[in-house]
């Protein structure tokens, strides 16, 4: 079980205008310049952007997985421990945080890639 960092590369680079800004301690993600998840390499984890109800259900279901990083503008974000998720339950992941930050035509052109 687990997460390795090439396989969540894989996931980013299969969504639309992914933008990557590199920092020395992590790396964001944006589409179309709204911010939609974090990496931090060091901890091995990423933040995701998510409905206020599904940030909420993910860390009151698994808290050793899921915790809460802050909420902002109606949304939850979420740390996620990559060791904690199978490859498939982080791409959705994935998909729904960039689906919340893209533009609506951006989404209708990509549906669920996987």
């Amino acid at each position: 079980m687990g997460v390795r960092s090439a396989e969540f590369d894989r996931v980013l680079d299969a969504l639309a205008e992914v933008e990557r800004a590199e920092r020395s301690e992590y790396t964001s993600f944006s589409v179309r310049g709204k911010r939609f998840g974090y990496y931090w390499p060091r901890t091995q984890t990423v933040g995701l952007k998510q409905t206020l109800t599904e940030q909420q259900a993910l860390v009151s279901e698994r808290p050793e997985v899921f915790e809460e990083q802050f909420t902002a503008g109606g949304f939850g974000w979420v740390v996620v421990q990559l060791d904690g998720v199978e490859a498939d339950e982080l791409a959705e992941l994935v998909y729904e945080a960039w689906r919340l930050s893209a533009p609506e035509e951006l989404v209708a052109e990509l549906p669920l890639p996987w």
